[in-house]
């Protein structure tokens, strides 16, 4: 059934679009999601953000461990661009498991820190991280459950992070 949803969505492939996708969420956000990295070192310069910049890259440290270094390798399943090989590629073959989507999961757990400190931001960002979820299914590179799993993994992650981080911070207020 996964494969095909993943196929019906390659239907929408088209050179402009195809262009756009690789564009934004192969290129600008990162091999690794670093475009999360940035936005919470930006977060962090800033005194009026510098709490919500410090979880978003508390979040993204701990949600790259879990999904990257624990459980790709733990859950090892096979990308579905390795199970069906007839599917033309726009990105390179990622030579990891699929299980997380960890672009996802790195989305999604920044989304929900800055989510967390400023709703407003973090509903756009979500959007956003729900957009980087779609591309690992466009680029044939994630299953559907790969991506959900990351989306709740980050939101689950950074939720956490974000509870502790205020109790850190409260407690240091408070000395």
């Amino acid at each position: 059934m996964e494969l095909s949803i993943l196929h019906a969505i390659q239907s929408l492939h088209h050179p402009v679009l195809d262009q756009i996708m690789i564009g934004v969420f192969n290129n600008f956000v990162g091999s690794i999601g670093q475009l999360w990295i940035v936005i919470g070192l930006v977060l962090l310069l800033i005194p009026k953000t510098r709490k919500c910049g410090a979880a978003v890259l508390l979040s993204y440290v701990a949600s790259y461990l879990i999904g990257n270094v624990w459980l790709k390798d733990l859950i090892a399943r096979p990308r579905p661009c390795a199970v069906d090989e007839t599917v033309s590629m726009i990105v390179k073959k990622p030579s990891s498991f699929s299980c997380p989507s960890v672009h996802t999961y790195l989305a999604f757990s920044s989304a929900m820190a800055i989510y967390h400190y400023y709703r407003k931001a973090g509903i756009g960002v979500f959007v956003f991280a729900a957009l980087v979820g779609f591309s690992r299914m466009y680029f044939f590179v994630h299953y559907p459950t790969d991506v959900l799993f990351g989306a709740v993994l980050g939101i689950l992650t950074a939720f956490v992070v974000c509870v502790l981080w205020d109790k850190i911070c409260s407690s240091i207020k408070r000395k």
